[in-house]
């Protein structure tokens, strides 16, 4: 019984270290062509378009939702400290450190990187991509590079919308509901928050977009064939470009705190 669990603890362990590999490789084999075989700028394009623009609605509304309950629940908790006009700097402080690049992250990841390992996976089992190798032209310069590139460009400005609206929910919700002095709550912002907030910011929304971009191009690239394959590998992308956003931000929050 032992060695029987021996044996498949010791077969979980190899086969975590050699997706880790083969994650690393790819990622590897993307910078590359990013860095000496760029695609056409219209690929990139395309690609911020798709993750930047069609993802503005869903950004803008869990962003203005996200700014209302933090000036609801922000006001109630500083009430009972008699500091309600500090309410702008903990709205502002809290969107642009954590909430704003977490939550624009999982929203485009939801949005966008299913779709993502969908249309690469369905190009997989559909041998699409085998078919572009036999035509000598290399899959990671027109379906992966593009797409990480979009990410990075396209994830830190939504970022960056989902901060402005956010921070005018919170005060939609804490001046014009609950009576807090306008002046008050812009003057506490931009007394509070510093450079290094918003460089931290920036930092973690680019560090997501890579992250998202290369799990879900991944997951779809070595999807396993059939509708079943492509459907596993979309959850699985899901959940670790999730998970993966989630473990990065307390590490790179730790560091520059």
């Amino acid at each position: 019984m032992l060695r029987t669990f021996l044996e498949k603890l010791g077969a979980v362990t190899i086969f975590i270290f050699r997706e880790m590999g083969r994650m690393l490789i790819f990622l590897v084999m993307a910078l590359v062509n990013i860095i000496i075989r760029p695609g056409k700028p219209f690929h990139i394009f395309k690609q911020i378009h798709f993750i930047g623009t069609k993802s503005l609605f869903v950004i803008t509304l869990t962003a203005s939702f996200t700014g209302m309950v933090l000036g609801l629940q922000g006001y109630y908790t500083l009430a009972k400290f008699g500091s309600e006009g500090m309410l702008g700097s903990a709205v502002a402080l809290s969107l642009i450190r954590e909430l704003g690049p977490v939550l624009t992250a999982l929203m485009v990841v939801g949005r966008a990187g299913s779709a993502i390992t969908a249309e690469i996976g369905i190009m997989k089992i559909t041998e699409q991509i085998d078919a572009l190798k036999t035509m000598a032209l290399e899959p990671f310069k027109y379906l992966i590079s593009p797409k990480i590139v979009g990410a990075l460009v396209a994830v830190p400005l939504l970022c960056a919308i989902f901060d402005v609206v956010g921070i005018y929910g919170g005060y939609l919700v804490g001046v014009k509901l609950l009576g807090v002095n306008p002046g008050a709550y812009f003057h506490e912002m931009e007394r509070s928050v510093e450079w290094k907030d918003v460089w931290s910011g920036i930092v973690k929304s680019i560090s997501f977009g890579g992250i998202l971009a290369w799990v879900c191009c991944y997951k779809g690239y070595h999807a396993s064939h059939g509708a079943e394959g492509v459907s596993r590998a979309t959850t699985e992308a899901v959940v670790m470009s999730s998970v993966l956003v989630l473990v990065w931000d307390y590490f790179l929050t730790s560091v520059m705190l």
